[in-house]
């Protein structure tokens, strides 16, 4: 399988100083490109901005900053579920929020040699991280996006937010096996990117990162650790297991055209999966992942 670029399905457009991406077809929501890394703080400016210029935008949807979880709005709310961990000290952490289990892995993976140091974003770790990528065309039941990526698009997707960014990478014998991104925000430090080598996954390449992650914060004073979206699963455990928890934050819908205003009033601004009973999604995702391991010969991981 070769890497191809697919046809985008969302614009940009910078508004007041904001990159925004637009997209959906009948009904185009705009949304803050950068988020949760970088969240609007003038949303009223900018949508009187969208009501007077841009006519094609229906809704503008923003959130607010993940350490900020009471609602500062009057505009439609709901809630964005994340993943974040709340962070005192690595002792803390080590001892009291964190199982035997997670610890003996992150022990593990010391006993197996594995190095888990900070690096700097240069050719050489490029070339490790795409060795990475390209080693399954399938991760977590779906379509692995970064496979066989060119080095130079691969380059310059992790060159954003490099002026704090922290890289880090977990090496087997000299080899890359795994590695981190951390883009530090406003007492916040976000995994953009995780991952390691499913082959060496019984070294617990991962494992070590996440507590290399938690020993960066805790030196910087930095209160939490977001890891994507609260999860469901395999990779839910994987995050309660190293004392995740589900933090809500507000995210607003602010109908900007008399279309918006009605897809808002119906429910319409939310994706398709979204509206579904979880159960009914949970079943779905299981025969999407069934039929994606019949036809690559891989298992979920």
């Amino acid at each position: 399988m070769n890497y191809r670029a697919t046809r985008m399905t969302q614009a940009v457009t910078t508004i007041n100083g904001c990159v925004l991406s637009i997209s959906g077809r009948v009904l185009r929501i705009a949304t803050v490109r950068d988020e949760p890394y970088d969240c609007i703080k003038d949303p009223v400016s900018l949508i009187d901005t969208l009501r007077k210029h841009h006519p094609r935008v229906d809704i503008f949807s923003f959130m607010q900053e993940i350490n900020d979880t009471t609602p500062r709005h009057a505009f439609h709310m709901e809630v964005t579920s994340l993943a974040v961990l709340p962070i005192s000290s690595f002792e803390n952490w080590w001892s009291r929020q964190v199982n035997d289990k997670t610890r003996n892995l992150v022990r593990k993976s010391q006993k197996s040699k594995v190095d888990v140091k900070v690096v700097p974003l240069d050719d050489e770790l490029v070339r490790g991280i795409k060795d990475v990528y390209d080693e399954s065309s399938v991760r977590q039941g779906k379509a692995f996006k970064h496979f066989q990526k060119p080095l130079d698009i691969l380059k310059m997707e992790l060159c954003t937010f490099q002026d704090r960014s922290t890289f880090i990478g977990a090496y087997l014998q000299g080899s890359l096996i795994g590695f981190a991104k951390l883009v530090q925000g406003n007492e916040v430090s976000s995994l953009m990117h995780i991952i390691s080598k499913l082959s060496e996954r019984n070294k617990a390449p991962t494992n070590a990162l996440i507590a290399k992650a938690v020993e960066i914060c805790a030196e910087r004073g930095i209160a939490y650790l977001h890891y994507g979206v609260w999860s469901t699963g395999g990779l839910g455990m994987f995050k309660e297991n190293h004392a995740f928890q589900k933090r809500d934050i507000p995210r607003y819908f602010v109908p900007v055209s008399a279309k918006g205003r009605l897809a808002l009033k119906m429910g319409m601004h939310r994706p398709l999966k979204d509206r579904l009973p979880e159960r009914l999604r949970q079943r779905i995702v299981a025969i999407r992942n069934r039929l994606r391991s019949g036809r690559t010969g891989t298992t979920k991981s």
